[in-house]
């Protein structure tokens, strides 16, 4: 097997201790410099919010975000944070499985119809920190419970800011829950169709002048058939889930303005797919730490470390016997940030910061005969890391605030591997490929214009790059009976894009918000088929996405209608040797989405409705095989027991639409049945 460890004294580890050694040599002076800041500030009992970032930038508005409070985030009736996710038309993983049926790896996000190949060309940060797996790209949403959040906000487009490299597609920035979010102790369990349980509890104390909330989640469930009824076999199996994790968070002020906040995150996730033996799991231990000073001089500084392992066992369709083991992937990610806000005047917020990500991970994995003996054994991976600096500002004039901001990072792809051994032990393959870096100079601009109370206008223009994940570059995988080949010579992917809106205020309790957008994601990286059932990772030239996005919320009373539709039309600008896809639809990119949630609630009796659309997409390159559009309803109903306990009940998939979530050839899987929930919730 080959060893990808590096010595101590080498270089990468000398940057991998960056975000280490930046935090500390940061924090040590920080308490003089925030005690001398308190004490020049008005004393006010609302200086400190515990456990909340800094506030959001005055030009964040004019790059269109939109935010998901925390009632929505916990009153989904599937109760996953990926769907509520959902209610941002646009927002995709790269299947329409959630993470109770879908392949951990699969579970890529993007936005604007962008195409999809299962990495994350969205960047999405948990209290700052990237979540991504450092080896496939995917997001760990098992490892989320949105009772430990406090709100999203969604960002479509090029990202720049700390952490700006690999936004393509957009930034979803989740929060923790704060001190005032959290009671001392809260929990809730449910049963489920097809004997599922749910339970979930954290408990909060204030600790000194901070608090600690320490949270637990288990689920599990029979699941259901992901194959059609023609379809299945004596080896056909439901989707049988079993997963959990369990959170520590620590918030600590060191004075007035300055608060340390911690944390450390514990998961496992085991997922059967298909047929018996197909099973896949993945399992994470994280950390970060992150130094936040709200004084003249605010600070907002982090580093995390993140160990992260996957296992995939790859069951024939014909034999129905094991084909490929992937036995272990074990993937490290570190990295760090800090960032400045110095004062420059009232009418200016300046951000200038560093950051770096550094990413490893080894594929093992061993090839299987139909006699049950292995017939090869593969070892593949390597290094990818971006360190970079970046200057942000935002200026108020009046009515207009103009924002811009400067990333440069430099990349670097690294130690890249593919070894291969027979059964024997004897090397049938063993090569090295090219260490490769360069440097990329992104940025964003925007402008956003208050008319009046009612209206606001908004321009920006924004690049971006991605550096392709571990996943893409040396791992190849198989789902029945497509193999997708890896790519080591990838190149980056490169985005242009600019955007315009208006966001109105017509009447007390009515928000409307429009966005037209010009998106170009040179290099894009697409699965594209060279034979039958084989499919390689490659650098198209370019896809192109425009669109209309719209957004809308009205409240009255006890009642509210959140509604948000997109409009996608996206192609494919291919020569070479995949010009044969030259003004396609990219794969996995439907055209329309929709979600509407029409909510009521008095005095903790409440219930809600929400129907979510999507169109008709392709799952292939070549527009050969076609996922049918559906209409999902959902649907959650609430009744108080006492001052602190309700009763719940949830349906997903109200009227059982099938929803396709896969169709090779004809081979089809399905996504989530009507599904049944009751339960208690106790805060």
């Amino acid at each position: 097997m080959a060893d990808c460890r590096h010595t101590p004294e080498s270089p990468a580890d000398t940057m991998r201790l960056f975000p280490f050694l930046t935090l500390a040599a940061l924090a040590a002076p920080v308490p003089t410099f925030a005690q001398q800041a308190a004490e020049a500030a008005p004393e006010s009992p609302d200086i400190v919010v515990l456990g909340r970032p800094l506030p959001l930038p005055p030009g964040v508005p004019a790059y269109g975000s939109v935010t998901i409070e925390r009632a929505r985030l916990t009153g989904d009736a599937s109760g996953r944070v990926e769907n509520v996710l959902a209610d941002v038309a646009g927002f995709q993983q790269f299947r329409r499985s959630d993470s109770r049926s879908a392949n951990p790896s699969a579970q890529g996000v993007t936005l604007r119809a962008l195409g999809g190949n299962a990495s994350s060309r969205a960047l999405v940060l948990l209290d700052g920190v990237p979540l991504a797996d450092p080896f496939f790209g995917y997001i760990p949403f098992n490892a989320l419970s949105a009772d430990r959040l406090s709100s999203v906000r969604v960002t479509r487009g090029g990202g720049a800011g700390a952490f700006g490299a690999g936004a393509v597609a957009g930034t979803i920035e989740l929060v923790s829950a704060a001190r005032r979010d959290l009671p001392p102790i809260a929990g809730e369990a449910f049963y489920g169709s097809a004997n599922a349980v749910e339970a979930s509890g954290s408990v909060s104390p204030d600790v000194g002048g901070g608090f600690v909330s320490l949270s637990g989640k288990f689920e599990r469930g029979d699941g259901f058939y992901t194959t059609p009824p023609a379809q299945r076999t004596v080896a056909t199996v439901r989707a049988r889930y079993r997963d959990w994790s369990g959170s520590l968070r620590a918030v600590v002020p060191i004075d007035a303005q300055t608060e340390l906040q911690a944390r450390g995150l514990l998961y496992r996730d085991d997922r059967t797919l298909r047929f018996a033996g197909a099973d896949s799991s993945s399992q994470a231990q994280d950390a970060s730490v992150r130094l936040i000073h709200r004084g003249k001089w605010a600070v907002d500084a982090l580093a995390y470390v993140q160990a992260r392992n996957f296992t995939n066992r790859v069951i024939s369709a014909t034999s129905f016997k094991l084909t490929l083991d992937q036995r272990n992937t074990p993937a490290t990610g570190v990295g760090g940030k800090i960032e400045l806000r110095p004062p420059v005047g009232p009418d200016h917020v300046l951000r200038i910061g560093v950051d770096a990500r550094f990413g490893e991970g080894v594929l093992y994995e061993d090839a299987y005969a139909a006699t049950g003996l292995v017939t090869t054994r593969r070892t593949a991976g390597g290094r990818t890391s971006t360190v970079g600096a970046f200057v942000e500002d935002d200026w108020t004039l009046g009515h207009l605030v103009l924002t811009a901001g400067l990333r440069g990072d430099r990349w670097t792809i690294t130690d890249g591997f593919f070894r291969e051994v027979n059964a024997l032990g004897v090397p049938t393959a063993d090569t090295r490929f090219v260490n490769r870096h360069g440097v990329e100079a992104t940025g964003r601009a925007g402008a956003l214009y208050r008319a009046s109370d009612a209206v606001k206008l908004r321009a920006a223009a924004y690049t971006g790059f991605r550096v392709p994940t571990l996943n893409e570059l040396y791992r190849p995988f198989v789902v029945f009976p497509i193999t997708t080949q890896a790519n080591a010579a990838l190149g980056l992917e490169r985005l242009r894009g600019v955007e315009g809106g208006v966001d109105l205020s017509p009447v007390r309790g009515v928000t409307l918000g429009v966005t037209a957008f010009y998106n170009r994601l040179g290099g894009a990286i697409a699965n594209v088929t060279i034979a039958p059932n084989t499919r390689q990772r490659r650098n198209v030239d370019a896809i192109i996405a425009k669109g209309v996005e719209l957004t809308g919320r009205a409240a009255r009373g006890d009642v509210s209608l959140d509604a948000s539709y997109a409009f996608s039309d996206s192609h494919v600008v291919a020569s070479g040797s995949a010009a044969q896809l030259n003004g396609f639809v990219p794969a996995q990119s439907p055209r329309h989405t929709a979600s509407a949630t029409l909510a009521w609630e008095r005095a903790g009796i409440g219930g809600s409705l929400t129907a979510r659309y999507v169109g008709q997409q392709y799952e292939d390159d070549l527009q050969s095989d076609v996922l049918p559009p559906v209409t999902t309803v959902d649907a959650v109903a609430k009744l108080p027991l006492g001052p602190r306990l309700s009763l719940i009940g949830r349906a997903e998939n109200v009227f059982d639409a099938t929803v396709v979530t896969r169709n090779a050839g004809g081979s089809i899987d399905l996504g989530t049945p009507r599904t049944l929930w009751i339960g208690l919730r106790f805060r």
